[in-house]
């Protein structure tokens, strides 16, 4: 049986100015392949150079392609997979004809959460058996203190309108008058508009000076920020599953998010309780309720703490991610 694996990813996945949820994901795995002896060969590409890539990928090569550049590559991959083994790694559906083809010209497919695999199921004709979750690890961290009030708001999402940001400065708009203060990480050069637009409606509503655009964080800087914060928030429109969720959870953070796609997947529970609040996406009246009790219902704080900090004992790490693939890939190269 081969031991190589060739792993098609976004050209720049390394790159620290750009950090993704999905980049992330494909590095961590990578690594954790190599680290349980697989022959790793990573090939970074463009959609423009994805074809020249494939071509000179040897007949019966076990591959592994990001569905970002997949799900787009019909005229390439669906003719390559009749002389390779095609994984395919799938973040974020797009649901077409072209990503159906792809979907079906590969041997199996892998999904980021339990949530992500359902919805594939449900929008193409896939054998069940041959789409396989497997969620995102997280790396251990220190417990966070929190604060006395509750104030300290994180949110870790790239500043575009598909995170909702635009939601969660009009929540915040109507609680000028508890404390609170919000630290935005994430890149702010995506969507220059949106972030103009968000400015000038945080001026308006006179919460500007509590708003704190931190751009991309990685490494020491971001662990500084998930310490400083008392709860993380997510305002997202779509997500396949939200590992900054977890990451939070990690440290015994508590989260605020939108019940959307793989959410409740990753905040998960500690029996019947869920060690956050979720607010239906798209409502920001909601969201602002959600808040308002988390700003001043103190033994609710204690309460989503104590539940995070349970739950972050029941986190896996990235090997489980790595394992569970290396056993996919093991029956796609046998």
């Amino acid at each position: 049986m081969t031991r190589t694996v060739h792993i098609v990813v976004p050209d720049g996945i390394d790159d620290a100015t750009r950090p993704s949820g999905g980049n992330f994901y494909d590095r961590r795995v990578s690594d954790g392949l190599a680290a349980t002896g697989w022959d790793v060969c990573d090939h970074g590409v463009t959609p423009e150079s994805l074809g020249a890539t494939v071509d000179r990928l040897p007949d019966g090569a076990l591959v592994v392609i990001d569905g970002l550049i997949a799900s787009r590559a019909a005229a390439v991959l669906v003719p390559a997979s009749h002389r390779m083994r095609l994984v395919v790694l799938m973040h974020m559906p797009v649901g077409d004809t072209q990503e159906c083809a792809v979907l079906s010209a590969a041997e199996a497919v892998l999904t980021t959460s339990a949530w992500t695999r359902a919805h594939l199921l449900d929008l193409y004709p896939l054998e069940a058996a041959r789409v396989v979750a497997a969620p995102p690890g997280v790396d251990p961290a220190d417990v966070v203190p929190g604060t006395a009030d509750g104030g300290e708001l994180l949110c870790v999402a790239a500043v575009a309108a598909h995170k909702g940001h635009d939601d969660l400065v009009h929540a915040l708009a109507a609680l000028t008058d508890l404390p609170w203060r919000l630290t935005m990480v994430g890149t702010i050069d995506r969507d220059p508009e949106f972030v103009r637009r968000l400015r000038d409606r945080a001026t308006a509503a006179g919460i500007a000076d509590r708003m704190i655009f931190r751009g991309p964080l990685v490494g020491a800087e971001l662990d500084a920020a998930y310490a400083r914060a008392d709860v993380l928030v997510l305002t997202s429109r779509a997500e396949t599953y939200g590992m900054v969720i977890t990451e939070a959870l990690a440290r015994g953070l508590p989260v605020i998010a939108t019940s959307v796609g793989g959410v409740p997947e990753a905040l998960g529970r500690v029996g019947s309780i869920r060690p956050g609040l979720l607010v239906p996406v798209g409502d920001p009246t909601a969201f602002s309720a959600a808040l308002y009790r988390w700003l001043c219902d103190e033994r609710l704080r204690q309460r989503l703490r104590q539940a995070a900090r349970q739950r972050r004992r029941k986190l896996t790490g990235w090997s489980a991610t790595a394992d569970r693939i290396a056993r996919v890939l093991a029956k796609v190269a046998a």
